[in-house]
Protein backbone atom coordinates (compact mmCIF):
# COMPACT_ATOMS: atom_id res chain seq x y z
CA UNK A 1 0.00 0.00 0.00
CA UNK A 2 1.78 3.32 -1.24
CA UNK A 3 1.17 6.82 0.79
CA UNK A 4 0.12 9.38 -1.38
CA UNK A 5 0.30 12.84 0.10
CA UNK A 6 -1.27 16.05 -0.48
CA UNK A 7 1.04 17.96 -2.91
CA UNK A 8 -1.34 20.86 -3.27
CA UNK A 9 1.26 23.90 -3.09
CA UNK A 10 0.92 27.48 -1.45
CA UNK A 11 -0.03 30.62 -3.32
CA UNK A 12 3.96 30.77 -3.76
CA UNK A 13 4.66 27.15 -5.05
CA UNK A 14 5.62 25.85 -1.26
CA UNK A 15 4.07 24.12 0.96
CA UNK A 16 3.93 25.59 4.78
CA UNK A 17 4.65 22.42 6.28
CA UNK A 18 6.69 20.11 4.42
CA UNK A 19 7.65 16.62 6.43
CA UNK A 20 10.19 14.33 4.67
CA UNK A 21 11.29 10.65 5.85
CA UNK A 22 10.54 11.66 9.67
CA UNK A 23 11.81 8.99 11.81
CA UNK A 24 11.40 9.27 15.90
CA UNK A 25 11.73 7.71 18.61
CA UNK A 26 11.22 7.62 22.68
CA UNK A 27 13.07 6.51 25.11
CA UNK A 28 14.40 2.88 23.10
CA UNK A 29 11.28 2.53 21.15
CA UNK A 30 10.48 4.04 17.33
CA UNK A 31 7.18 5.61 16.70
CA UNK A 32 7.53 7.50 13.84
CA UNK A 33 9.08 5.49 11.00
CA UNK A 34 9.64 7.85 8.05
CA UNK A 35 6.53 9.70 7.72
CA UNK A 36 5.86 12.09 4.51
CA UNK A 37 3.10 15.25 5.14
CA UNK A 38 2.59 18.15 3.20
CA UNK A 39 0.34 21.01 4.40
CA UNK A 40 -0.18 23.58 2.21
CA UNK A 41 -1.07 27.22 3.77
CA UNK A 42 -5.19 28.29 3.53
CA UNK A 43 -5.75 24.20 3.78
CA UNK A 44 -7.09 22.25 6.75
CA UNK A 45 -5.32 18.58 6.95
CA UNK A 46 -7.33 15.80 8.87
CA UNK A 47 -4.50 13.54 10.38
CA UNK A 48 -6.22 10.37 11.38
CA UNK A 49 -5.19 6.69 12.97
CA UNK A 50 -6.16 3.79 15.83
CA UNK A 51 -4.42 4.99 19.21
CA UNK A 52 -0.50 4.28 19.16
CA UNK A 53 -0.32 5.30 15.63
CA UNK A 54 2.15 8.16 16.44
CA UNK A 55 -0.46 11.06 16.08
CA UNK A 56 0.77 13.23 18.89
CA UNK A 57 4.45 11.96 18.88
CA UNK A 58 4.03 14.15 15.39
CA UNK A 59 2.74 16.89 17.35
CA UNK A 60 5.10 17.05 20.21
CA UNK A 61 7.90 16.26 17.91
CA UNK A 62 7.11 19.09 15.35
CA UNK A 63 7.55 21.82 18.31
CA UNK A 64 10.30 20.47 19.43
CA UNK A 65 9.35 18.54 23.10
CA UNK A 66 12.69 16.51 24.64
CA UNK A 67 11.04 13.74 25.51
CA UNK A 68 10.91 13.12 21.09
CA UNK A 69 14.19 12.07 19.49
CA UNK A 70 14.44 12.91 15.69
CA UNK A 71 16.59 10.28 14.48
CA UNK A 72 16.19 11.01 11.05
CA UNK A 73 14.56 12.97 8.18
CA UNK A 74 13.44 16.72 7.99
CA UNK A 75 10.65 19.26 8.58
CA UNK A 76 10.71 22.26 6.84
CA UNK A 77 7.85 25.16 7.94
CA UNK A 78 7.54 28.03 5.31
CA UNK A 79 10.74 27.15 3.64
CA UNK A 80 12.87 27.08 6.65
CA UNK A 81 14.60 23.64 8.68
CA UNK A 82 13.11 23.81 12.08
CA UNK A 83 14.41 20.31 14.00
CA UNK A 84 17.20 22.27 14.98
CA UNK A 85 15.10 25.10 16.68
CA UNK A 86 14.28 25.78 20.40
CA UNK A 87 10.22 25.24 20.80
CA UNK A 88 10.32 29.31 21.30
CA UNK A 89 11.87 29.93 17.64
CA UNK A 90 9.49 27.68 16.41
CA UNK A 91 6.66 29.09 18.09
CA UNK A 92 7.96 33.00 17.04
CA UNK A 93 8.06 31.47 13.01
CA UNK A 94 4.26 30.67 13.11
CA UNK A 95 4.02 27.19 14.36
CA UNK A 96 1.33 26.12 17.21
CA UNK A 97 0.43 23.73 18.99
CA UNK A 98 -3.09 23.46 20.91
CA UNK A 99 -2.20 20.42 23.86
CA UNK A 100 -4.50 17.39 23.88
CA UNK A 101 -4.10 18.10 27.57
CA UNK A 102 -3.60 21.46 28.62
CA UNK A 103 -1.34 22.61 31.85
CA UNK A 104 -2.78 24.18 34.61
CA UNK A 105 -0.64 27.59 35.55
CA UNK A 106 -1.91 28.72 39.00
CA UNK A 107 -2.04 32.58 39.43
CA UNK A 108 -1.42 33.61 35.80
CA UNK A 109 -4.22 34.99 34.47
CA UNK A 110 -5.78 34.15 30.79
CA UNK A 111 -5.11 37.53 29.69
CA UNK A 112 -1.84 38.22 30.97
CA UNK A 113 -0.52 34.63 29.67
CA UNK A 114 -1.64 35.84 26.21
CA UNK A 115 -0.39 39.37 26.27
CA UNK A 116 3.10 37.34 26.74
CA UNK A 117 3.21 34.84 24.36
CA UNK A 118 1.99 37.74 21.59
CA UNK A 119 4.35 39.99 22.52
CA UNK A 120 7.07 37.49 22.30
CA UNK A 121 5.96 36.87 18.90
CA UNK A 122 5.87 40.80 17.96
CA UNK A 123 8.89 43.26 16.94
CA UNK A 124 7.09 45.88 18.82
CA UNK A 125 5.18 45.59 22.23
CA UNK A 126 1.07 45.35 21.67
CA UNK A 127 -0.39 48.25 24.29
CA UNK A 128 -2.57 46.93 26.84
CA UNK A 129 -5.57 48.99 25.73
CA UNK A 130 -4.91 48.10 22.46
CA UNK A 131 -4.35 44.29 23.46
CA UNK A 132 -7.80 44.53 25.42
CA UNK A 133 -8.93 45.15 22.32
CA UNK A 134 -8.13 42.48 20.56
CA UNK A 135 -8.69 40.09 23.00
CA UNK A 136 -12.27 40.93 23.42
CA UNK A 137 -12.93 41.28 19.82
CA UNK A 138 -11.36 37.26 19.50
CA UNK A 139 -13.55 36.26 22.46
CA UNK A 140 -16.88 37.71 21.08
CA UNK A 141 -15.74 35.99 18.01
CA UNK A 142 -15.68 32.51 20.17
CA UNK A 143 -18.84 33.48 21.95
CA UNK A 144 -16.86 33.76 25.36
CA UNK A 145 -17.20 35.93 28.26
CA UNK A 146 -15.12 38.53 29.12
CA UNK A 147 -14.62 37.39 32.52
CA UNK A 148 -13.69 34.54 31.20
CA UNK A 149 -9.95 36.74 30.33
CA UNK A 150 -9.31 36.76 34.25
CA UNK A 151 -9.26 33.42 35.75
CA UNK A 152 -6.06 31.94 36.05
CA UNK A 153 -5.04 29.96 32.97
CA UNK A 154 -6.44 26.50 32.87
CA UNK A 155 -7.36 26.50 37.04
CA UNK A 156 -10.18 24.58 37.67
CA UNK A 157 -11.59 24.51 33.95
CA UNK A 158 -13.73 21.98 32.60
CA UNK A 159 -12.87 20.25 29.88
CA UNK A 160 -14.26 22.16 26.93
CA UNK A 161 -13.07 25.48 29.18
CA UNK A 162 -9.35 24.30 28.44
CA UNK A 163 -10.31 23.12 24.69
CA UNK A 164 -11.59 26.97 24.28
CA UNK A 165 -9.25 28.33 25.75
CA UNK A 166 -6.73 26.65 23.27
CA UNK A 167 -8.69 28.08 20.21
CA UNK A 168 -8.51 31.91 21.88
CA UNK A 169 -4.91 31.47 22.04
CA UNK A 170 -5.14 30.06 18.65
CA UNK A 171 -7.41 33.47 17.66
CA UNK A 172 -4.73 35.90 19.29
CA UNK A 173 -1.51 34.92 18.49
CA UNK A 174 -2.79 34.21 14.86
CA UNK A 175 0.50 31.71 13.76
CA UNK A 176 0.65 30.26 10.37
CA UNK A 177 0.13 26.67 11.19
CA UNK A 178 -2.11 25.40 13.73
CA UNK A 179 -1.75 21.63 15.30
CA UNK A 180 -4.91 20.87 17.01
CA UNK A 181 -4.02 17.21 18.67
CA UNK A 182 -7.28 16.16 19.80
CA UNK A 183 -9.41 18.83 20.15
CA UNK A 184 -12.67 17.63 20.30
CA UNK A 185 -11.96 15.47 23.52
CA UNK A 186 -13.88 16.63 26.53
CA UNK A 187 -16.08 18.53 24.61
CA UNK A 188 -20.22 18.34 24.34
CA UNK A 189 -21.44 19.49 21.02
CA UNK A 190 -22.23 22.88 21.91
CA UNK A 191 -18.40 23.41 22.59
CA UNK A 192 -17.31 22.01 20.03
CA UNK A 193 -19.15 23.61 17.53
CA UNK A 194 -17.73 26.87 18.95
CA UNK A 195 -14.56 25.32 18.73
CA UNK A 196 -14.81 24.60 15.47
CA UNK A 197 -16.84 28.03 14.18
CA UNK A 198 -13.34 29.71 15.60
CA UNK A 199 -11.17 27.17 13.60
CA UNK A 200 -13.23 27.93 10.65
CA UNK A 201 -13.30 31.57 10.71
CA UNK A 202 -9.71 31.98 11.31
CA UNK A 203 -9.10 29.63 8.45
CA UNK A 204 -10.46 32.30 6.21
CA UNK A 205 -6.95 33.84 7.33
CA UNK A 206 -5.04 31.86 4.93
CA UNK A 207 -4.52 29.54 7.72
CA UNK A 208 -2.85 26.07 8.33
CA UNK A 209 -4.29 23.54 10.04
CA UNK A 210 -3.52 20.10 10.99
CA UNK A 211 -6.36 18.29 13.10
CA UNK A 212 -4.82 15.34 14.73
CA UNK A 213 -8.03 13.55 15.82
CA UNK A 214 -9.53 9.79 16.16
CA UNK A 215 -12.56 10.42 15.01
CA UNK A 216 -15.18 11.73 12.08
CA UNK A 217 -16.88 13.92 14.59
CA UNK A 218 -14.59 17.23 14.81
CA UNK A 219 -14.88 16.54 10.83
CA UNK A 220 -18.53 16.97 10.46
CA UNK A 221 -17.87 20.78 11.55
CA UNK A 222 -14.12 21.25 9.88
CA UNK A 223 -14.58 20.05 6.83
CA UNK A 224 -10.64 19.15 5.85
CA UNK A 225 -9.32 19.67 2.52
CA UNK A 226 -7.23 16.27 2.91
CA UNK A 227 -6.98 13.23 5.06
CA UNK A 228 -4.29 10.89 5.87
CA UNK A 229 -3.90 7.86 7.64
CA UNK A 230 -1.62 7.36 10.00
CA UNK A 231 -0.30 3.43 10.94
CA UNK A 232 2.85 2.18 12.64
CA UNK A 233 4.45 5.40 12.27
CA UNK A 234 3.53 6.33 8.55
CA UNK A 235 1.11 7.64 6.24
CA UNK A 236 -0.19 4.61 4.66
CA UNK A 237 -3.08 6.65 2.37
CA UNK A 238 -4.12 10.26 2.01
CA UNK A 239 -7.75 11.25 -0.14
CA UNK A 240 -10.38 13.89 0.18
CA UNK A 241 -12.91 14.24 2.75
CA UNK A 242 -15.10 11.33 1.80
CA UNK A 243 -12.08 9.25 3.21
CA UNK A 244 -13.12 10.47 6.83
CA UNK A 245 -16.57 8.64 6.29
CA UNK A 246 -14.92 5.68 4.91
CA UNK A 247 -13.14 5.41 8.24
CA UNK A 248 -15.96 5.76 10.13
CA UNK A 249 -17.54 2.91 8.09
CA UNK A 250 -14.80 0.34 8.10
CA UNK A 251 -12.26 0.80 10.62
CA UNK A 252 -8.28 1.13 10.45
CA UNK A 253 -8.07 -2.54 10.84
CA UNK A 254 -7.46 -3.01 6.77
CA UNK A 255 -4.59 -0.55 6.98
CA UNK A 256 -3.33 -2.42 9.67
CA UNK A 257 -3.72 -6.02 8.63
CA UNK A 258 -1.46 -4.56 4.78
CA UNK A 259 1.19 -2.99 7.63
CA UNK A 260 1.77 -6.25 9.27
CA UNK A 261 1.53 -8.42 5.85
CA UNK A 262 4.49 -5.87 4.57
CA UNK A 263 6.43 -6.46 8.10
CA UNK A 264 6.23 -10.27 7.78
Amino acid sequence: MSATNGQMSAANGQPTLSIRGLHVAVGDVEILRGLDLDVPCGEVHALMGPNGSGKSTLANALMGHPDYEVTAGSVHFKGQAVLDLETDERARLGLFLAFQYPAEIPGVRVASFLRMALNARRSEEISVMAFRRLLLDKMKMLKMAPRFAERYLNEGFSGGEKKRNEILQLAVLQPDLAILDETDSGLDIDALRIVADGVNTLRASNLGVLVITHYQRLLNYIVPDRVHVLIDGRVVESGGKELVHRLEAEGYERYEDAVSRQEA
